[in-house]
């Protein structure tokens, strides 16, 4: 019936460093189905390599082939479309990595800039508002790498993300961004389908993010499953536009889509 499952990370398949209970298993049930995984996480700050490091930790096997991530899709845009420009970034050591790997080049001068780069950045404060202010001017680029305000911590509270960082951009420049990345964006289902290389139409999507996982999986034509051990409760369900195919407990219930 599917032939592929791409999955969310945090709020999925773990929370923080513990794994969500039961989802390790349903992984690998999903595996003797023979069914394509992706992981996809819109956390732009690991690499494939990072993330194929942590979910083995947990026990979940799993090639760097099968892993994006917010990072991974807006390098390869930012190498497709700002090749050779000068970019000036607010983001995180593991995204710069990320961009030092693909040959970008990267620039800490805001007046020097071709282009801004908007992502998550925990020590972000009003002196990057004034230099991103300075590097877009009148006409240079702006990219944010994810739309996700916010974010689960370690401890169990939601923090502010990247989408709180390219929101605040946002305002001082008085324009919205020309891309944000991550999901749901057309460059991260693009990724994907290359990634898994079967009709996204013939997979699931799981996540428990209706604006980002079940929105890609809208806009890819999937199957959408929505599970409650992330951020989306009853009352953001029930008030949103957005309607799950299928809605879980959790990962550990996933059987459910296949057996209904």
């Amino acid at each position: 019936m599917y032939r592929g499952a791409v999955l969310d990370l945090d709020g999925t398949v773990y929370r923080g460093r513990d794994p969500i209970p039961g989802a390790p298993e349903a992984i690998e049930r999903l595996r003797e189905r023979g069914l394509r995984l992706l992981f996809l996480s819109n956390n732009p700050t690991k690499s494939r390599e990072a993330y194929v490091e942590r979910l083995g930790r947990m026990g979940i096997e799993a090639d760097a082939s099968e892993v994006l991530s917010a990072g991974t899709v807006t390098t390869r845009y930012l190498a497709e479309h700002h090749a050779g420009d000068a970019l000036f970034v607010i983001g995180s050591p593991g995204l710069l990595e990320q961009f030092d790997e693909a040959d970008l080049t990267v620039t800490e001068d805001p007046g020097a800039a071709d282009a801004l780069v908007a992502s998550y950045d925990h020590e972000f404060d009003y002196d990057d508002l004034t230099d991103a202010y300075r590097a877009v001017g009148d006409c240079g680029a702006f990219v944010g790498s994810d739309p996700d305000v916010v974010i689960p911590a370690g401890d169990g509270r939601m923090v502010p993300g990247s989408g709180a960082i390219v929101n605040a951009c946002a305002g001082v420049l008085e324009r919205d961004p020309d891309r944000v990345l991550g999901k749901p964006s057309p460059e991260a289902v693009e990724m994907a389908r290359e990634a898994m290389g079967v009709p996204l139409s013939e997979c699931l999507v799981v996540g428990d993010r209706l604006n980002t996982d079940l929105a890609f999986g809208d806009r890819a034509g999937m199957t959408t499953v929505l599970v409650r051990t992330g951020v989306t409760d009853d009352r953001g369900l029930a008030g949103s536009d957005i309607e799950p195919d299928d809605v879980l407990d959790s990962l550990a219930d996933i059987d459910a889509v296949f057996d209904g």
